[in-house]
């Protein structure tokens, strides 16, 4: 249970950091906020092991959470997502 919560927090402090720092509005609510800032943590943890799954779970940096999750933001105003 202490997980689901922890992901939640770090989600929200994630994709609030990557709304902050992506250049110009970005129009979403808490829960799309928390999504976002999973998705980027998630995006960035495959990218820093290139595919490879050692040791179960490998954790990426919160800088690099941050780039992923801009990089979704970017990717999904590409697609027609306002």
């Amino acid at each position: 249970m202490l997980n689901i919560i922890g992901a939640i927090f770090s989600g929200l402090l994630i994709g609030a950091l990557a709304r902050w720092f992506y250049p110009g509005d970005v129009p979403m609510g808490w829960g799309m906020t928390i999504l976002l800032g999973v998705g980027g943590s998630l995006l960035a943890g495959l990218l820093a092991s290139r595919g490879r799954m050692e040791d179960g779970i490998n954790r990426a940096g919160c800088l690099a959470s941050v780039l992923g999750a801009m990089a979704l933001i970017f990717v999904g105003r590409h697609f027609g997502w306002h």
